[in-house]
């Protein structure tokens, strides 16, 4: 990264950032405070997110992440950045507290230092260094937008109003929990023994302020081995393969499907429907008279299918060019196909999909598909709104499995979680939060939005979310692809240094 031309970026502040931006009613104290972070902490902020990201944190299941290596390394380089920046540090195993100021009215800054599951193959560098070159503008690695750049950016916020010297009334508490993406009980046991800040923000979601998220779900389909093929079924095409997908809270981009006693007749039915997609690329390999089949579609959050291209449900698209038969991976298709489609809401399942006014529709996304035991099972993820009671939904879904096995696959299975929705009903700082996203974006009449993610808002008191994503942007904190943007990063500065001064002082 050319360091003077973001020195350039943070002279201009938030001219540059937001031309059209109109002054909110914030203190002169707040404002003053973000125009000084913004001048003076860029490279500072922007050499500790690298070296964060440095750290592989994702979940190991050799370890649990208070014994993880990686995450015990990580811990030592925010307590040592803390010492640096003169914030003091705590580590309590699963969670750390850097914090500013004396007081016992706090205000709580919620972040994640794990980070999920990545293919190194699809990055073009190590998706644990900070690629500032391949994408000009562009931070690149996993974990700068899910949830080190929060991190980095909230501790030079707070170093900036050490520096201004602000009368803090409140003191400030910035959480690392070392286990969001994958386990959220030790978060849940240590918050038994623990006295959580009065006032929370999370910094794991989208802007303007996130108030409510859908409900976490999944549903597991399981269709097991299937017995020899008789002669005559053996003789023409047999779907022996299907799999696809890489972690349950991502929408596949890969997948991909061996057909045995394949035909080039079939190959060109296969190619002619998989052209009419969009967003997806195939290949088609022989070998022999088997026919592979790789399909590539686009990654994202599970919680927003929208931005993202399924692989596993449009290569089973591909495949709808004929009935299959006697496998695993033939029921698979067919379910697919029949109850799922190439759709994100669940129309085809019964009469499962619904949807709230303010938390929008149901999701329905299958995300990984894999062989075990001989059969195939498939995780679908679901995000639900308020609106239907999840027991009613369970049997909803059940209803229309059923209906669908009974004459297609009588020893496939199902299983089902269905988590429930959030919905914050008590944020004071809800205005505060509104007002400074106005002030640095010139978006006026900002309005509380809903999000299908779940973050950690929903066990603390009194907490909503409030960034790092700008409304209207692609998530791309478990994409294959994960970046933050320069600009987005000095402006998440700004904006996260003005309310903590509004909020503390």
């Amino acid at each position: 990264m050319k360091l003077k031309k973001i020195a350039l970026i943070t002279m201009l502040a938030q001219a540059v950032l937001y031309p059209g931006a109109q002054a909110a009613a914030l203190s002169e104290a707040a404002t003053a405070t973000a125009r000084y972070a913004v001048e003076t902490y860029p490279q500072q902020m922007t050499a500790a997110l690298a070296a964060m990201v440095s750290y592989n944190t994702v979940a190991d299941p050799a370890y649990t992440a208070d014994k993880n290596p990686q995450h015990i390394a990580f811990k030592q380089m925010l307590k040592e950045e803390a010492a640096r920046l003169g914030l003091d540090y705590k580590d309590h195993g699963y969670v750390v507290v850097i914090g500013l100021g004396e007081s016992a009215d706090r205000v709580g800054i919620i972040t994640h230092g794990d980070v999920q599951p990545v293919n190194p193959a699809k990055w073009a560098k190590s998706p644990f260094e900070l690629d500032s070159t391949s994408e000009p503008g562009r931070l690149i690695a996993r974990g700068s937008e899910d949830d080190k750049g929060p991190i980095a950016t909230a501790m030079y916020a707070m170093k900036a109003i050490q520096d201004q010297k602000v009368a803090l009334k409140k003191r400030l508490e910035l959480y690392v929990y070392m286990a969001e993406e994958s386990d959220w009980a030790p978060l849940e046991a240590f918050l038994k023994d623990h006295t959580p800040p009065q006032m929370n923000i999370t910094l794991d979601a989208e802007y303007p302020v996130v108030t409510a998220e859908k409900g976490w779900g999944a549903v597991k389909v399981t269709m097991p081995a299937q017995p020899a093929p008789a002669a005559a079924d053996s003789k023409g095409p047999l779907l022996s393969e299907f799999a696809g997908g890489f972690f349950g809270s991502q929408i596949p981009e890969d997948a991909s499907a061996v057909i045995a006693n394949a035909t080039p007749a079939l190959e060109k039915r296969i190619r002619a429907r998989a052209a009419a997609q969009k967003g997806m690329r195939y290949q088609y390999a022989w070998q022999g008279r088997a026919l592979k089949i790789t399909a590539l579609g686009l990654s994202a959050h599970s919680s927003k299918p929208e931005d993202g291209v399924n692989a596993i449900s449009m290569l089973a698209d591909a495949l709808k060019v004929q009935p299959w038969k006697a496998t695993a991976a033939a029921g698979m298709v067919t379910m697919l196909n029949d109850l799922v489609g190439t759709g994100i809401h669940g129309e085809r399942f019964g009469k499962v999909a619904y949807r709230d006014d303010f938390m929008g529709p149901m999701t329905v996304a299958p995300t990984v598909l894999k062989q075990k035991d001989g059969g195939i099972e498939l995780n679908i993820n679901i995000r639900r709104p308020k609106g239907k009671p999840g027991p009613q939904l369970q049997a909803e879904f059940q209803q229309a499995f059923d209906q669908w096995k009974r004459t297609h696959a009588p020893q496939a299975a199902i299983a089902m979680q269905i988590g429930e929705p959030w919905v914050q009903a008590d944020a004071p700082q809800l205005p505060v939060l509104l007002d400074v996203f106005s002030h640095y974006t010139g978006i006026q009449n900002a309005k509380p939005i809903s999000i299908g993610g779940g973050t950690n808002s929903r066990l603390f008191p009194k907490a909503v979310a409030f960034g790092p994503a700008m409304p209207g942007t692609a998530y791309t904190g478990h994409s294959e692809h994960e970046f933050i943007t320069t600009k987005q990063l000095l402006l998440n500065l700004q904006m996260y240094t003005a309310v903590l001064v509004e909020l503390a002082r």
